[in-house]
């Protein structure tokens, strides 16, 4: 029996004067419980208690020890109530980590309407293209793109990133516009190399057939977002962006969409933090308000470039 357990039994010991009453309190035997006191006893080199068939009573020195224990339980139960009172409040500091591009657009005016709701949450956000370690690095919560790997950390899904195939008009009237998945090997394609695979694009064929995909070449490759948009924007070939990237300059029609009867698949949008169990309210309160505006076509909302 560890020691604070023996010290609540010595506790309940003396406060019911039975050995049989304070076991059932706490669960345990009656022979468990008076080993764990003649353990104490036997640590301490001093006899606690008097026993007797009435019962047991303290000894002298027994009742100035039962008075510290007390004052020692107090304190245990008031260090519970602090632990219990700092995980469930909704305050502190919350360090979020996130991609440059989706941290930029989507983000930070989500994280400003959070702070709005609660004041006593500090935010400490960066942004990092690369996975960051969680533990490592202290964060509370990043936010990743695509299928996660198999791990120990807990996540929760958050919504989901279409994308979408854009292209400058002075490119297409250059170049022609595309009509089939094929065409793509005779077009310049602008790759973002952080995709998986980002070297072939893959697409769904009209009428829901199963995607296929095609090896593309062009004259940029780039693992910024951003870089990728203005060369499409410029002209220099075809790009396949997430709709919060590339929504902008479709409205104000720098680029248009292409091949918009195939399909692309979306990205999962996902919330990782270091533990599964006991996730602070902090973190669980940000992860609803991300999982509240991330819902039906939030891209379209998404801050411009």
């Amino acid at each position: 029996m560890d020691r604070i357990t023996s010290v609540q039994l010595y506790i309940r010991v003396v406060e019911t004067g039975s050995f049989s009453r304070a076991a059932v309190e706490l669960g345990i035997t009656q022979p468990t419980a008076t080993k764990a006191v003649a353990a104490m006893e036997q640590r301490l080199g001093a006899r606690l208690l008097h026993r007797s068939s009435r019962g047991v009573t303290p000894t002298e020195v027994g009742a100035i020890y039962y008075d510290k224990c007390k004052r020692i339980a107090h304190e245990i139960d008031e260090a519970d109530n602090l632990a219990t009172l700092l995980q469930s409040r909704v305050g502190g500091q919350l360090r979020v980590s996130t991609s440059v591009a989706f941290g930029r657009r989507v983000l930070v005016p989500r994280v400003l309407r959070y702070m709005a709701l609660h004041p006593g949450v500090s935010i400490d956000l960066s942004f990092d293209d690369r996975y960051v370690d969680l533990i490592e690095q202290g964060v509370d919560l990043a936010i990743r793109m695509g299928r996660l790997a198999d791990s120990s950390l807990g996540a929760r899904h958050l919504g989901d990133n279409p994308w979408v195939m854009v292209a400058a008009p002075h490119y297409l009237a250059r170049r022609g516009q595309p009509q089939t998945l094929a065409d793509l090997a005779m077009h310049d394609c602008l790759v973002y190399s952080s995709v998986q695979g980002d070297d072939r694009w893959s697409l769904g064929a009209p009428g829901g057939a199963p995607p296929q995909s095609v090896a593309v070449r062009g004259p940029l490759r780039s693992n910024n977002l951003s870089a990728v948009l203005a060369a499409a924007r410029s002209g220099l070939g075809l790009a396949m962006l997430p709709w919060y990237v590339a929504r902008e300059s479709v409205d104000n029609g720098r680029v248009v969409p292409v091949l918009t009867d195939h399909t692309l698949a979306s990205q999962e949008i996902h919330a990782v933090f270091p533990s599964p169990k006991l996730v602070p309210s902090k973190v669980t309160s940000f992860i609803a308000h991300l999982q509240e505006s991330l819902q039906g076509r939030w891209w379209e909302t998404a801050d411009p470039a």
